[in-house]
């Protein structure tokens, strides 16, 4: 296979449980000269939708007529998952970053209810901005991180948040694992809080092909370490040349 420049397939980012694509600010500038090939898909802030929803939203905004590469960042791996299950035409792989193919954290399961929106009450509450600070960022946290952080969450509301938590709770794509014929990278964080290391081997054993990639960070990868994740994306890129787009 002939390699293709990385700068000739698009990127486009899914954002994590946020879904406003702003902590993709410190990834997009590491990247440099492919900041103009990076698209940024942005989930509605004030409209619960859930995965089913967020796939349709997300597929009438691919790149039409060109190649690219979706990256699901946490909440949107199995959204990015289900895409690349059935793949719209140009999509050349899948960069899947500290996210699951099913619920990462059984114990999650209960917080149902009115618990459940109560503990996304409480996360956007002062309170919580040193344990979110903490479980996300861990020692990599810095002023501009944490405001980046403060800032997104700040424009999603407790309803949609609620929602989301009820997606992950609830989630389970790893049949469609099987559906992927593009190749497929997992951006795993080697001190990450949020999703254990056992999500990444659960997509492995469907995957046998699935290339792991182990950076020092926490589960705010891209946001706490950008270059190194930067590096291994533009390697992927580069290494999967322009042969014919996937098919459904």
């Amino acid at each position: 296979m002939t390699a293709a420049p990385a700068g000739s397939i698009r990127l486009v980012l899914l954002p994590g449980m946020d879904g406003t694509g702003e902590l993709f600010e410190p990834l997009a500038q590491a990247m440099g000269r492919r900041h103009d090939t990076i698209d940024v898909v942005r989930y509605p802030g004030t409209e619960p939708l859930g995965y089913d929803e967020l796939e349709r939203l997300v597929r009438a905004r691919l790149p039409a007529g060109q190649p690219f590469v979706l990256l699901g960042e946490s909440f949107s791996g199995p959204l990015a998952i289900s895409i690349a299950a059935a793949p719209p035409p140009g999509l050349r792989g899948l960069i899947l970053c500290c996210s699951f193919a099913r619920n990462p954290k059984p114990g999650l399961a209960l917080l149902r209810g009115g618990l459940l929106e109560l503990s996304m009450m409480f996360m956007h509450s002062g309170l919580m901005r040193g344990p979110m600070r903490h479980m996300l960022l861990g020692r990599f946290a810095t002023p501009r991180l944490c405001g980046l952080l403060q800032g997104s969450l700040r424009q999603v509301s407790t309803a949609v948040m609620t929602r989301r938590m009820r997606e992950v709770q609830r989630v389970n794509v790893v049949d469609r694992l099987a559906q992927v014929r593009v190749p497929v990278m997992y951006l795993q964080a080697i001190e990450d809080r949020i999703v254990p290391g056992q999500a990444a081997r659960t997509i492995q054993r469907a995957l046998s092909g699935l290339r792991i990639v182990r950076l020092e960070g926490p589960h705010g990868l891209l946001q706490a370490a950008p270059v190194a994740a930067a590096q291994a994306i533009e390697n992927f890129c580069r290494e999967l040349g322009s042969p014919e787009p996937a098919t459904p």
